[in-house]
């Protein structure tokens, strides 16, 4: 208490004491409470004071966790499935949970979920809850035996479990009906009545568990079918051995499966005793859908012996002409017919007698039909063969011909042609000759004569006249037409002739030259003629016109020279044959000549050209020569300028310009390979390693194998080998002064 208060005492102390009732639950009560409080004096003063003590507070606990069990498992073993822990209460300590149970249905019959609510209470009802949900499912499938596999035949039932087997031992956790089933898929097997069967098998709890196994039956036909043969049977070649209602079929088809048997048969035909005879093996075969077979053999004879008929043609007479083998004419046999045979061709064979000629006979024609079998027929024919008909010709033209020609050569005058006989083959006609003369001319008359091998004859005249008209000929040919320049005219030819007729001293010749040249420097032409006649005066003329180009030849010489090279007789650039008594002409160049002798000592550096014409054998000619004079007189290095090539030579002797040099080569050491050619392109000379020893000789020449060459102006080709230089080429004059 508090506030205690004296009037005297200040060390107050009150003191209570309690007196305790039962409350309204086990945990509750009300005390009262009496305080008192004394003083030193012992004046005493109480007090009451009411204390209620009462429990509201709910107990606490852990429920336990949500959980799933199997179906088989007893959701009230609180060992599997759990209790509540932790329980605690402010005021009581004797607690005890309970629980109760709600079921609902699971997914399926064995599956459930229970709703567990679990409650606490202390003494005094004050109350905790709390769920717990317990999940029973089941996931167990079902077990069991699948029957054996098992092979069956083909007429047993499958389905017959009893045959093939059911399965044994179905066992579940939850599931006390169980009932397995089978489904069935069917492959084709090896044949059409074997298959093999994949049977599933499969057991289903009721949460659809499901256990399957696989059960193989195989189902085959290995039962070969049966049947009876036809009996074996002889038949005729015209009749069908196809034909089942003639040989025979098979009976009494059965098979163990297959409901649809139909025997086939193949046949092997063996030769008979002749072509329409045979036997046949016929082999009978039965299979089933599963290819078990069963055969057996019928045997067909094949025989013919019926001989075939015909009707022969009537006896006949022809012309050697006609052709006995021509049935067209003679005749065929016709109404052929056999029993079995369907190709029927009569033949015949003929026997000749000779008759009143070579052409004529007379042919007895035996003619035979015979089957494949062998079955002959045969009868006589008479055919009469004669010849009168004469044959033709047509007898050659009447023809002309030279006295040289050969009347007797049938290829120059004509033989028979077209010969024709109505028999004969073998025709050759043959002539007589009767011959008259009359000076130049002769006429034969030929008669042609044309006899069959049973002398009928024709005869044809022609008539060969044999004349000369055709002049001599020329049997040394000639160029009728030359062109050539002045200096080249060719001699007169020498000429022969022949005469087809007459002998050469009989053939008069006549040569004529006509030449047209004049002294003005015109073309001109020589026309030289023979004229030739034989002694039947046939004559012919003989023409070679000659083109002569009389045009102002110049002949162009390039040289160089240096000026102390000394004097230049100009002359020594003329050609041997040339004419020397005319005078030189300075074209270009301040210079001056005597008697042809130009000084280059005297002379400027530069070109100087000189001119001289002359006249030889009807030809006017200019010889132009450019000299070039020069002070390069010391060698020079190894370039091309380095080199001094020959413009000229002139092999005379003199010791000047006599052979064609390359000098400048002391200090280099180059080989030279040196080419001449004329002016048409031809080498006439050539040297692998030249030592500037050509003097205008020819190694390589066309011009009649002279040793020195014209004079006139060639070409170089040199070539210094390992130089790295290019080739060097330019004309050349060769001359002889």
């Amino acid at each position: 208490m508090t506030t205690e208060a004296d009037n005297c005492d200040t060390t107050l102390e009150a003191t209570y004491s309690d007196s305790t009732a039962a409350g309204s639950c086990a945990n509750a009560s009300v005390i009262t409470r009496t305080w008192t409080l004394t003083d030193d004096c012992n004046n005493t003063t109480t007090a009451v004071q009411t204390i209620t003590i009462e429990d509201t507070t709910a107990p606490s606990f852990t429920v336990p966790a949500d959980i799933t069990i199997n179906c088989e498992q007893d959701p009230s073993d609180l060992s599997l499935t759990g209790d509540v822990t932790t329980e605690a209460d402010n005021c009581d300590t004797t607690l005890e949970a309970t629980y109760s149970d709600t079921t609902a249905a699971g997914s399926c019959a064995n599956a459930s979920v229970i709703t567990r609510t679990w409650t606490l209470s202390d003494d005094c009802n004050n109350t905790t809850t709390a769920v717990q949900t317990i999940t029973i499912e089941d996931t167990t499938a079902p077990s069991f035996t699948v029957p054996a596999d098992i092979t069956i035949n083909c007429e047993q039932d499958p389905s017959d479990l009893s045959l093939t087997g059911d399965v044994t031992t179905e066992a579940d956790n939850c599931d006390t009906t169980l009932e397995a089933t089978y489904s069935d898929a069917t492959a084709a097997g090896s044949c059409a009545n074997a298959s093999v069967i994949t049977r599933t098998w499969t057991l289903s709890d009721d949460c659809n568990n499901t256990t399957t196994a696989v059960q193989t039956i195989t189902i085959e036909d290995t039962t070969a079918p049966s049947f009876t043969v036809p009996a074996d049977i002889t038949i005729n070649c015209e009749q069908d051995p196809s034909d089942l209602s003639l040989t025979g079929d098979v009976t009494t088809e059965a098979d163990n499966c297959d409901t649809t048997l139909e025997a086939t048969y193949s046949d092997a035909t063996a030769a008979g005793s002749c072509a329409n005879a045979s036997v046949i093996t016929r082999t009978w075969t039965l299979t089933d859908d599963c290819n078990n077979t069963t055969t057996a053999v019928q045997t067909i004879t094949i025989e013919d012996t019926t001989a075939p008929s015909f009707t022969v043609p009537a006896d006949i007479t022809i012309n050697c002409e006609q052709d006995p083998t021509d049935l067209s004419l003679t005749g065929d046999v016709t109404t052929e017919a056999d029993n079995c045979d369907t190709t029927l061709e009569a033949t015949y064979s003929d026997t000749t007698a000779a008759g009143s000629c070579a052409n004529a006979s007379v042919i007895t024609r035996t003619w035979t039909l015979t089957d494949d079998c062998n079955n002959t027929t045969t009868a006589v024919q008479t055919i009469t063969i004669e010849d009168t008909t004469a044959p033709s010709f047509t007898v050659p033209a009447d023809i002309t011909i030279n006295c040289e020609q050969d009347p007797s050569d049938l290829s120059l005058t004509g033989d028979v042609t077209t010969e024709a006989d109505n028999c004969d083959t073998t025709l050759e006609a043959t002539y007589s000759d009767s011959t008259a003369n009359n000076a130049c001319t002769t006429v034969i008359t030929r008669t042609w004569t044309l006899t069959d091998d049973c002398n009928n004859t024709t005869t044809a005249v022609q008539t060969i006249t044999i004349e000369d008209t055709t002049a001599p000929e020329l049997i040394s040919p000639i160029d009728t037409t030359i062109n050539v320049v002045c200096s080249e005219i060719p001699e007169i030819p020498t000429v022969e002739f022949s005469d087809n007729c007459s002998s050469t001293a009989d053939i008069l010749v006549v040569f004529e030259e006509t030449n047209g040249f004049n002294e003005n420097g015109e073309d001109y032409q020589i026309i030289r003629e023979w004229t030739v006649s034989d002694a039947c005066e046939n004559t012919a003329v003989y023409t070679q016109i000659l083109n002569v180009s009389n045009e102002n030849t110049v002949i162009e010489v390039n040289d160089e020279r240096c000026t102390d090279d000394g004097n230049i007789d100009l002359f020594d650039y003329l050609a041997a044959e040339t004419d020397t008594t005319g005078t030189w002409e300075i074209v270009s160049g301040n210079t001056t000549i005597t008697d042809g002798i130009f000084d280059p000592l005297a002379a400027e550096l530069g070109a100087y050209v000189f001119s001289y014409v002359s006249t030889t054998d009807f030809c006017r000619e200019t010889t132009r020569v450019t000299i070039d004079i020069n002070d390069d007189c010391v060698v020079l290095p190894c370039g091309v300028e380095a080199f001094k090539i020959s413009k000229a030579i002139t092999p005379n002797g003199d010791g000047y310009n006599d052979f064609f040099a390359v000098q400048g080569l002391s200090k280099c050491g180059f080989v030279i390979n040196l080419k001449i050619f004329n002016r048409y392109g031809g080498i006439i000379f050539e040297s692998e390693n030249y030592q500037n020893d050509w003097d205008g000789s020819s190694i390589k020449t066309s011009l009649g194998g002279a040793d020195k060459l014209p004079n006139g102006t060639y070409y170089y080709v040199i070539v210094l080998k390992d130089s790295g230089l290019d080739p060097m080429t330019g004309p050349l004059y060769l001359g002889t002064k």
